[in-house]
């Protein structure tokens, strides 16, 4: 079993979703928001780093994925975008986890299938793989997006080497 989480960061609301991976099944354990509010930026920072080490303490993830930062036509919310990344990128390496980082049309071509999905289209996908009673809020269900793709991307993997390993007689 291997618990994932998943985060979408933003300057004023980071989303987070919690997986575990249990042979070929998906368990949804957790999501929800980080609401670092309208106040001074160097204290939603703070918030997002203290929320995300919170939820770390709680949930003990063993793997971690974030969404990579995309450009805006605002260089300025951009920027802010990135120093909410950093923040929590920082908040889980205190932790003592890795991260592994992936684009907005990775995770939407992993959980849609299509790199351009529409939002709505992601919250959709993410109910239907994790058979949630609800459609999850927009940033959690993106933040779980983030931890399908992870588990997805790590499958993938998984067979490429494996049929690699198996055809050179290496690797089990």
């Amino acid at each position: 079993m291997c618990r994932i989480l998943g985060i979408d960061p933003g300057s004023r609301i980071t989303g987070f979703g919690i997986i575990e991976q249990s042979g070929g099944q998906l368990v949804y354990v957790e999501s929800g928001c980080i609401r670092a509010g309208n106040g001074d930026f160097a204290g939603r920072l703070k918030t997002i780093y203290d929320g995300l080490r919170d939820v770390v303490t709680l949930y003990a993830p063993e793997q971690v994925a974030i969404e990579q930062v995309f450009m805006h036509r605002n260089p300025d919310s951009a920027l802010k975008l990135g120093q909410a990344r950093g923040a929590a990128i920082c908040a889980v390496m205190s932790m003592g986890l890795n991260i592994s980082e992936y684009t907005p049309a990775e995770i939407k071509q992993a959980t849609v299938g299509k790199g351009n999905a529409a939002k709505e289209q992601v919250q959709h996908m993410v109910q239907a793989l994790l058979k949630l009673p609800g459609m999850p809020q927009a940033d959690a269900a993106d933040a779980l997006a983030v931890a399908l793709c992870h588990t997805h991307t790590r499958q993938t993997l998984g067979h490429i080497l494996g049929s690699r390993g198996s055809r050179r007689g290496r690797y089990r």
